[in-house]
């Protein structure tokens, strides 16, 4: 069926790779010789051990993790995140460093607000509608973590370099660039990952914390809202999101044994993405909203002349079979996902469609 499938430039639930699919589609009824969907199986059966125990090597292996870091399954997407993290690590006593790039570092901070916790909105690019990535961040040294969302997804821009926070561990919120780069995990406390961006369906949110961070959460947290409650039980305290991990477990089979590893999966990411800006760039009918500096691999906003070509633009797009170009409704304009999965027949098919609708609209 694959001639009738669209190049999917979805934000999230976003596109995940064909050969995915089909082996997924292959073993739907009969997981592993045992008779029953992997939807069907128990979450405490060896064969979904196995599942979630191989997640947990790949990422490993991928990311060159070593064992003070345990990898956790937990559900309720990052969203969920934004209020655990400063219950987990914030008493009362305690402050945290937080850097606004948008919308989701916005909703972030609003969560530990909420909470009434000690925080600091330490360095925000706000004065240009977070069009690009702040630089040269003074961060408090005494801060319990500092958190950064790593790609902005509806703004377009990414830390193409993270920053220097000196001992203080970076928490940072990845859900659109886990797994499309190399990372050097020793700045790192703890991230936090929905799935249905870079790693397969929406349903599990990844969440990789180091040793030092497990030891600071408090006893006092409802079980569900612990990070210790899935640590000590390798995420199966309660029945978890079982198909959505065996499918991050497949999609990081993909990148491991058909991309090989995440040095080539960054390298292909970065020249799908320099295609379309070197596009933009040739001409004056697309514009990104991205500063140059700031611009994200993952996803690629662009404006047109008008929205009423935006709007014609998205729909002739769609008949082509280019899907999900809309940007987000926050801000209009256009966006293209090119996660991972992304093929780069779909950036070709990309640039040709707009170079057409450009010579018929300009």
């Amino acid at each position: 069926m694959k001639e009738n499938r669209i190049f999917n430039f979805n934000p999230g639930p976003a596109a995940i790779p064909l050969e995915v699919l089909e082996e997924a589609q292959g073993e739907l009824l009969n997981f592993k010789g045992s008779g029953m969907s992997v939807t069907e199986i128990s979450h405490r059966s060896k064969a979904f051990d196995d599942v979630i125990n191989d997640t947990i090597a790949r990422t490993k292996r991928l990311l060159k993790i070593d064992d003070r870091f345990k990898v956790l399954f937990i559900q309720g997407g990052a969203s969920m995140q934004f209020c655990m993290v400063p219950m987990n690590f914030l008493p009362d006593s305690k402050a945290a460093d937080y850097v606004n790039t948008g919308t989701w570092s916005t909703k972030a901070i609003k969560e530990a607000e909420l909470l009434k916790k000690n925080i600091s909105v330490v360095a925000s690019s706000e004065d240009k509608n977070f069009s690009y990535i702040p630089q040269n961040i003074q961060f408090n040294s005494d801060a319990v973590y500092a958190h950064i969302t790593s790609n902005n997804t509806i703004k377009g821009t990414q830390f193409d370099k993270f920053p220097d926070t000196g001992n203080v561990p970076i928490v940072s919120d990845m859900s659109s660039d886990i797994m499309s780069r190399p990372l050097d995990m020793s700045k790192f406390g703890l991230i936090y990952a929905g799935a249905q961006k870079n790693l397969g369906p929406a349903g599990v949110c990844m969440v990789i914390i180091r040793d030092d961070m497990l030891e600071m959460v408090p006893d006092s947290l409802p079980s569900m809202l612990k990070y210790t409650t899935y640590s000590s039980k390798n995420s199966l305290y309660n029945t978890p999101p079982c198909f959505a991990i065996y499918m991050v477990q497949l999609v990081l089979k993909w990148i491991e044994e058909k991309m090989g590893g995440l040095e080539k999966m960054e390298a292909f990411n970065k020249k799908k993405a320099g295609l379309l800006y070197d596009f933009f760039e040739s001409g004056d009918f697309y514009r990104g909203t991205a500063e140059k500096d700031s611009r994200s691999m993952m996803n690629i906003t662009f404006r047109l002349p008008s929205e009423e070509l935006e709007k014609k633009f998205v729909a002739e797009a769609e008949k082509n079979k280019l899907g999900g170009l809309k940007g987000h409704r926050s801000v209009g304009g256009c966006r293209a996902s090119i996660y991972n999965a992304m093929p780069m027949e779909g950036i070709e098919a990309l640039i040709d469609f707009m170079k057409d609708f450009a010579a018929k609209n300009g």
